[in-house]
């Protein structure tokens, strides 16, 4: 029998998508599944993206540059000038295929095998797989839901830090939670990183979707760290296109950025047809973005409210991102997830929710907490409350 690295034995299963065989198994039997698992829009992709590749006259699906083509690279400076980072210039992108991608050239760029990053928690389930590539050490930094998930103590962070502490990653506005980072606590992250002399990993792919009149801010607005910060950004949640695999590495340091780029060569080139997709998606896209916030807003309004109705549930309002972290009134979200695919329907219907235990370094402090994603339309919303309702008092009344 073959070997099998102990690479690939440590690597995590994603908690949003190992029930997908349950729920493939659901669909054959005839059972509609709500997914609110993950967070795969119902939006439309901008017309001008898909008339783009559908109207390209290229002859050659040739090789992109490994750092991207120089019209996309343009429309990400354009596009970070209007956001006010007008120093910025093309050098100061790495495309990368996907924001995942994105995360490994920064990890990959920053930390040896042993070395440390620290994570506020609950966290974007793929930090602990990315990390465990490279035999990195994820220290986390707890939040609670009795807070919103807020961003635990500046005093718990130095606490954390050691001689291989190497970056602190952040994801603002946050997967799972939707929680927006403010100045204040931006600020003191940029004091430890200047202190400390370690990078912020700052993951900022859901920046447009922010809510109730706030305002994301990036790391990119703290001069003092200006080489200190990696930006991961992605277009996929930006206009709906997940599918296509474009993000980006942003720095303005020239020793990370000049690293970063071996690896980008090294695995040859990003997506041509995702650089064009996302190229014209770009242009005049205001009254997208304006639309799309809009009816996440109405979304997350409509759910948290829904949720909290039941009994037992615990919803923090989001400020950012389509998610929410939520607490659920039973012993095990994860049996309790599988058990809505294998043994469970209403009318024929059931809903799919990623249990959180997976975006905690201790699994344990998910175990009653799963992630809800807002992307389905609003009716879909409703009814998937219905039934959360009705399984949760029929899956306890069976436990008990």
């Amino acid at each position: 029998m073959p070997k099998i690295s102990q690479r690939a034995q440590n690597m995590p299963a994603s908690p949003v998508r190992k029930l997908v065989p349950f729920a493939t198994a659901a669909k054959q039997k005839g059972i509609k599944v709500y997914h609110l698992n993950i967070g795969q829009p119902d939006i439309e992709t901008p017309e001008t993206a898909r008339e783009a590749v559908k109207n390209n006259h290229l002859k050659i699906y040739e090789y992109a540059l490994s750092e991207g083509n120089l019209e996309y690279r343009t429309a990400l400076k354009d596009y970070y000038h209007s956001l006010g980072f007008t120093d910025l210039t093309t050098d100061n992108f790495i495309v990368t295929n996907g924001g995942s991608e994105a995360l490994n050239f920064a990890i990959s760029t920053l930390c040896d095998d042993g070395d440390e990053i620290i994570i506020p928690e609950p966290y974007y389930a793929n930090y602990n797989g990315f990390a465990g590539t490279f035999n990195i050490k994820v220290v986390a930094v707890p939040s609670t839901i009795d807070t919103g998930f807020a961003l635990p103590s500046i005093a718990e962070f130095e606490k954390k830090i050691t001689e291989k502490t190497r970056a602190i990653i952040i994801c603002n506005p946050g997967n799972p939670t939707g929680y927006l980072y403010s100045r204040g606590e931006l600020e003191q992250l940029a004091q430890i990183a200047k202190k400390h002399d370690i990078v912020i990993i700052s993951d900022e792919v859901y920046r447009e979707y922010v809510y109730d009149g706030e305002k994301q801010i990036s790391m990119l607005e703290f001069s003092e760290v200006s080489d200190n910060v990696i930006v991961i950004d992605s277009e996929s949640k930006r206009y709906s296109m997940c599918g296509v695999r474009i993000g980006c590495l942003i720095t303005r340091s020239k020793k990370i950025h000049d690293a970063a780029i071996l690896f980008a060569q090294a695995r040859l080139s990003p997506v041509l047809l995702g650089q064009i997709a996302a190229t014209a998606a770009h242009k005049n896209d205001a009254e997208y973005i304006q639309n799309v916030r809009e009816e996440y807003t109405k979304r997350r309004n409509l759910l948290v409210g829904l949720l909290n109705e039941i009994p037992g549930v615990i919803c923090p309002t989001p400020k950012g991102a389509f998610y929410c972290g939520v607490e659920l009134p039973v012993d095990d979200t994860e049996k309790f997830a599988q058990w809505l695919l294998e043994s469970y329907s209403n009318n024929s219907e059931t809903v799919m929710v990623a249990p959180m235990g997976g975006f905690y370094s201790n699994p344990e402090l998910g175990k009653k907490q799963v992630r809800i994603a807002y992307v389905l339309k609003q009716e879909d919303l409703i009814r998937s409350v219905e039934i959360l309702k009705d399984a949760i008092q029929k899956y306890n009344s069976e436990s008990n």
